[in-house]
């Protein structure tokens, strides 16, 4: 009587931690799967980017990103979109640059073309921080950017909500200045 006692609470246990994993393994893959859909859509909305050449995997909060881009521009943009959402521990970018043709065949990029490229990449950094953070109502702000000095238009509704979209801009990467025209509406 003793050993079949000892064999049901040996079957409890390990059923019971059979369980736990499959529990833990199936919320971890939720989660990735959260992270790849939002990861999808962040380069989708980027206008700067063709998201049907780049592909997202993630494994326990790390993307990969794989697939080809135009510019290495493009692939350091990637991967700050993509390192900017929640949940994100990591992104190894394996994105390949190609360049076409007619790239190949011009000069090389002129410092204001490389310039707009940059502000381009700040502005969209800055808005999809906006619309990935619940603090800050993303969609009602504009966000231009001249020469790395970012100007931030549009309403808010509150005086914090305004001061946390300051804050986020002036902490993306490349900004050099933030100049405030956000106007507080409270609804």
């Amino acid at each position: 009587m003793k050993t079949f006692n000892k064999s049901i609470i040996a079957a409890l246990v390990l059923g019971t931690t059979a369980m736990g994993a499959q529990a833990s393994s199936w919320e971890n893959e939720s989660k990735d799967a959260w992270i790849d859909g939002k990861a999808e859509t962040v380069l989708l909305m980027n206008t700067n980017l063709n998201n049907f050449d780049i592909n997202t995997d993630v494994k326990n909060g790390k993307v990969v990103l794989t697939g080809k881009v135009e510019s290495e521009l493009d692939k350091e943009l990637a991967e700050e979109l993509v390192l900017s959402l929640d949940g994100v521990t990591d992104v190894d970018n394996e994105l390949t640059v190609v360049k076409n043709v007619e790239a190949k065949n011009k000069k090389m990029k002129s410092d204001s073309t490389e310039s707009d490229l940059t502000d381009a990449k700040i502005s969209t950094v800055i808005t999809t921080r906006f619309l990935f953070n619940s603090e800050v109502g993303g969609t009602d702000i504009d966000v231009d950017t001249d020469k790395g000095v970012v100007t931030l238009k549009g309403t808010v509704e509150s005086e914090a909500e305004k001061q946390l979209a300051v804050k986020i801009a002036k902490n993306a990467e490349d900004v050099r200045d933030v100049i405030d025209e956000l106007t507080i509406v409270a609804e």
